[in-house]
């Protein structure tokens, strides 16, 4: 018995098929224009309210406290002790390094005022609280 298909026809195809690697690109984007916005916001608080302008941020770090009276540094927790620590390591490795405080407005004040007695201590010369644009 002859052969009927001739054996030209099985040769290897040397191009690379870009569809998948479109549809992995593009499902890589719109996972990463979801997620960002979340981890950007990571605690839940709500924010007093108040007129601000906007602020330069080259070499920030946050600091949360929420209405439960937990800290985090960068949306970690941490306990006082810890976050005194690390903002003078902080300091230490940069003096200009700008902390800015978010808050829960329901809050007690004393909590707030405790928070900035560390970052006194801590020798933080750059500050800012954060505040919702009014509507």
């Amino acid at each position: 018995m002859a052969r009927r298909t001739p054996l030209s026809r099985n040769r290897q195809i040397s191009e690379i098929n870009m569809t998948p690697l479109l549809d992995l690109t593009f499902l890589l984007l719109i996972t990463f224009i979801i997620t960002v916005p979340l981890i950007e916001q990571g605690i839940q608080i709500r924010l007093p309210k108040g007129k601000s302008s906007a602020m330069e941020q080259p070499n920030t770090c946050s600091i949360t406290l929420d209405d439960q009276g937990g800290l985090f540094l960068d949306n970690v927790p941490v306990a006082e002790e810890v976050l005194s620590a690390e903002l003078q390591a902080k300091v230490a490795a940069d003096p200009d390094v700008t902390i800015l405080v978010r808050a829960d407005e329901r809050l007690a004040y004393g909590k707030v005022v405790a928070l900035l007695r560390i970052l006194h201590d801590a020798r933080i010369s750059r500050m800012a609280l954060v505040t919702a644009p009014e509507p």
